[in-house]
């Protein structure tokens, strides 16, 4: 196992993100999400229904199974019935997100995706986050626009914010992240072999919750890297996005 590298771990961490959804549309978004929600279905999750981004449902070696127009998957989302990972370029304590600009949205410094699908996504869905670049900057006390509906937004709103709301993790470079904190603020849950925790909280501008001692991000099986190298990732794609540390 001595040739696993960050990336390898970065994959396999998002797959644990889908563990125990079942029969529900894995929606990742992006490079590592993308490999790492195949990993997921060919491993442990088979049952997980895989979009192409466009109109398609895909098994993991790209075989359509299904037409998916617009009204089908609007069908989906609003039921509660997927598991959507985006990325992000602000995230604060609770969960709240933005990738639609920054600085003051009179006059941002940056205009960024725009709100998307985010709000749906969030209060709709489950909703995980992939950050390949763990720092200060994206871990934010308050983001500059919610375009996510973090866990305080989502109480204050009630009933119609938190029936399907769930935030379940944030996978970066250094580490795992959840909200499993009894006022759901973000707390360490592991840290990628190489990384110290003293290190994941200088990167992060807020305080976390505290989670006592916290354990290494598991490694990939000799079969999750076979199936990395093999199906989910032959062109290494993974690697442009995580550099080795």
């Amino acid at each position: 196992m001595s040739d696993v590298r960050r990336a390898d771990i970065c994959a396999v961490a998002i797959a644990e993100c889908f563990r125990g959804d079942g029969e529900i549309m894995a929606n990742p978004i992006g490079t590592l999400p993308r490999v790492g929600g195949l990993l997921a279905r060919l491993s442990f999750e088979p049952d997980l229904v895989m979009t192409d981004g466009e109109a398609m449902l895909v098994n993991a070696d790209g075989v359509v199974e299904a037409w998916n127009p617009y009204r089908t998957m609007f069908d989906v989302v609003w039921s509660g019935r997927r598991h959507v990972m985006m990325g992000g370029s602000q995230l604060d304590p609770f969960g709240n997100h933005n990738f639609a600009g920054i600085g003051d949205m009179k006059r941002p410094k940056a205009q960024l995706l725009g709100m998307r699908g985010a709000p749906g996504n969030t209060v709709n869905d489950k909703t995980s986050y992939w950050i390949p670049n763990h720092s200060p900057r994206v871990f934010v006390e308050k983001v500059d626009v919610v375009s996510g509906v973090g866990y305080d937004r989502a109480r204050a709103a009630g009933p119609a914010a938190t029936r399907y709301h769930q935030l379940r993790f944030v996978v970066t470079n250094l580490g795992v992240l959840d909200f499993e904190s009894p006022d759901h603020r973000m707390r360490l849950r592991s840290v990628h072999p190489g990384v110290t925790v003293d290190e994941v909280v200088e990167a992060t501008g807020f305080d976390l919750a505290p989670n006592g001692d916290v354990p290494e991000t598991r490694l990939p099986t000799n079969d999750e890297l076979r199936l990395l190298d093999d199906v989910a990732d032959p062109g290494g794609d993974r690697f442009t996005e995580v550099k080795d540390q």
